[in-house]
């Protein structure tokens, strides 16, 4: 459980500051390190390298699935690289490979303890989005939204969640989503929220991820 009389001294600006640069730096660390590991694979495939094909097919996928579930880590570009790859068959891979992926982040954040966002969250100071957290704790699925929709700042925000699966698409389909996570950031916030059941977040995404393969698998060859 959560414990809101857990009290912190107040920290300083600079310290405050300080420790969101961190968080941002460490962000940043993790996908450009991301993008810097993926270029250096190298996936052209010549006639001598028939033999082992199968096994870089493999350990693409295994690593398009790792980089797609972890947030901000670029994992598009070894989906593209498969399906332009294997063609057709290429697509349909990425695509049953992404949807297992996402499912994983979207597990992942509903089985993560809220008390370890609050005290994350605590220790960035953020006192308004802690305290969301804990007031958020025992609640259902309904009770979430309603509570979430009284206390919305802006008139925009009640609109998103009442359109939640229309903006999670919308998101995952958003050129350079990565800003805000990627597609596994966004399935990991999803998770979290607790206002989508997993029933539900499988079918959308089965709908929203689906455009690109599709494309790919009709035209790609």
């Amino acid at each position: 459980m959560i414990d809101p009389n857990h009290t912190q001294a107040e920290p300083s600006r600079l310290a405050r500051y300080l420790k969101i640069v961190l968080i941002i730096c460490l962000i940043a660390a993790f996908h450009f390190g991301g993008t810097w590991f993926v270029h250096q694979m190298n996936f052209q495939l010549f006639p001598r390298h028939d033999s082992i094909l199968n096994t870089i097919v493999l350990g693409a996928i295994f690593l398009y699935i790792l980089l797609m579930a972890i947030p901000f880590m670029p994992g598009i570009e070894i989906g593209l690289a498969l399906m332009f790859m294997l063609g057709n068959k290429g697509a349909l891979l990425v695509y049953l490979c992404t949807l297992a992926a996402l499912s994983i982040s979207f597990v992942v954040g509903k089985t993560i303890p809220p008390r370890l966002v609050y005290r994350f969250l605590k220790w960035l100071h953020l006192s308004k989005a802690s305290t969301l957290v804990y007031q958020l704790e025992s609640l259902d699925q309904q009770e979430r939204l309603k509570f979430l929709n009284e206390k919305m700042p802006t008139k925009a925000a009640p609109l998103l969640l009442n359109y939640r699966y229309l903006t999670i698409a919308a998101a995952l389909n958003l050129p350079g989503n990565a800003l805000i996570g990627g597609g596994g950031g966004i399935s990991l916030v999803v998770g979290m929220s607790k206002i989508v059941p997993f029933h539900s977040f499988i079918l959308l995404l089965a709908i929203a991820i689906a455009p690109v393969p599709l494309w790919f698998f009709l035209y790609g060859s």
